[in-house]
């Protein structure tokens, strides 16, 4: 048995779980790169019969599962996986496993967008390590509105935060009724209001063909010029090219991102240049705990596989 491990970029998974323990004594090839060409990712892929992905990572198309004759198992870490095909994969008679997921990392790497954003700590770091001084004055919290599209997992808990800093916080989502904003502290506002009024407006929405842009060039054209937009949810959630007309435009103050159209972001990528950008690398749900019961669990999905295969002695 031959199990691939895709985009370990970090070089975690082998630490954060036990992997001798599956039966067999399989062979495990850990993958640190990303392969976005499909032949190649196909002719790389095509000895294993597992696969363990890292969410959204590597999608799994119909395309690229056909030429896999030999996979058996997907194990994807997280709850649910968007660039999984399903459909692809059960036609193929391929068993898919997915793990735990908790979403206190991405509430926290949240708030620590929001705040670097508020008082300009990238700019007052990079300053700081080029021998300056202090060369630019923060926003404050309180008193401030946070606007939040999208009361889930993530959004309601960063809401209820907000409350805490003393600020004012509305929200807006397709389908959010009022008893819910309430419940997490929040006023629940149209969305002209959100966008109009938010100081910072953080984006919390599952991607899907009715959210995909839903923040585009007449959302941004109404925020406020000393207004921050925060994206820790999905890149395509925001029309790219809109945002970076704004940005460049100096039309909002700021933007704090850590998810991308697409992934790695792109040498050349305005993200990585414009100075009133502050990107990572999609680390935001990424915590030593969370990496630990994807592969842990990853672990006994794949043993409990192995061990109720047909045939197998028990």
């Amino acid at each position: 048995m031959r199990i691939a491990i895709l985009d370990d970029y970090q070089g975690i998974a082998m630490k954060s779980a036990d992997w001798s323990s599956i039966p067999g004594h399989p062979e495990i090839k850990v993958f640190t790169d990303h392969v976005s060409d499909l032949e190649k990712l196909a002719q790389r892929l095509l000895p294993f019969e597992i696969l363990c992905l890292m969410r959204e990572r590597t999608p799994m198309t119909a395309a690229l599962i056909e030429r896999l004759p030999s996979l058996k198992l997907i194990a994807s870490t997280g709850a649910r996986n968007a660039a999984l095909d399903l459909e692809a994969a059960r036609r193929r008679h391929i068993d898919v496993l997915h793990t735990g997921y908790f979403s206190t990392p991405t509430i926290e790497f949240t708030w620590a967008m929001i705040l670097a954003a508020a008082r300009n700590l990238t700019t007052e770091n990079t300053s700081l390590r080029s021998g300056g001084w202090q060369i630019g004055v923060g926003s404050d919290l309180k008193g401030k509105t946070l606007a939040v599209l999208g009361l889930g997992n993530v959004g309601g808990p960063v809401a209820t935060i907000g409350k805490a800093f003393g600020m004012r916080v509305i929200a807006w989502s397709p389908n959010l009724r009022e008893e819910r904003a309430e419940s997490s502290g929040a006023q629940l506002v149209s969305k002209a209001e959100l966008f109009r009024e938010g100081d910072f407006l953080t984006v919390h929405l599952v991607l899907s063909p009715k959210t995909r842009g839903i923040v585009g060039e007449s959302e941004l054209a109404v925020m406020k010029p000393s207004s921050y937009l925060i994206n820790t949810s999905r890149g395509p959630l925001i029309e790219e090219a809109a945002l970076i007309k704004a940005l460049e435009g100096r039309k909002i103050a700021g933007f704090a991102v850590d998810v991308f159209e697409h992934e790695p972001l792109p040498l050349t990528h305005p993200f990585r240049r414009l100075p009133n950008v502050l990107a990572t690398p999609h680390i935001g749900f990424g915590s030593q705990s969370l990496y630990e019961t994807f592969y842990r669990d990853s672990v006994t999905n794949i043993t409990n596989w192995i061990l109720n295969q047909p045939g197998r002695d028990r």
